[in-house]
This record gives structure tokens, sequence and C-alpha cells, in this order.
């Protein structure tokens, strides 16, 4: 499993796969102006949905131009 060899590299001291402090300061430096710019600009076009939704009506009417559509299975009851 990939988080049984990230663990194992990390007791045995291999830190190839992981990023140093400086890298991870750089890459916030990249994206925090990107993340502000999107709090600043909150487009009201743009379709939002809340989290554990099944999305924006407009991802239905997306795939519906093409024939296509979304359905749900029933959840299976616990005896």
């Amino acid at each position: 499993e990939a988080y049984e060899t990230l663990l194992l590299d990390v007791m045995t001291g291999d830190q190839t796969l992981f990023m140093r402090a400086d890298q991870v300061e750089e890459a916030w430096q990249l994206i925090m102006p990107i993340l502000t710019a999107w709090e600043k600009n909150v487009s009201l076009t743009f379709p939002n949905y809340p989290a554990n939704s099944w999305g924006p009506e407009e991802a239905e009417a997306l795939i519906a131009k093409r024939g296509n559509y979304w359905f749900t299975l029933p959840l299976k009851k616990n005896d």
C-alpha cells in the first residue's frame, strides 16, 4: 500500500518522497496570491454548491446536453 511505503520511508529516514521545508514555503508563496485573488473575486455565476451535496444543477444540464445523466444507486439497508 502507498501509505505503508511512506510510513516505512519516514521510519528509515528516506526523505526522497517528501518536500523540504524551503520547498513547502516556496510552494505556499506561489499559491497564496492565487487563493487570495479567488477569495477577492468570487464569481456569482460560478456554480458553487454545498459540501456533501450532489453538486450544482448546472452539472446535470452540462451532461444532459449529450444525452447523459447521473443516477443514484439505492443504499443497502443494514439488517
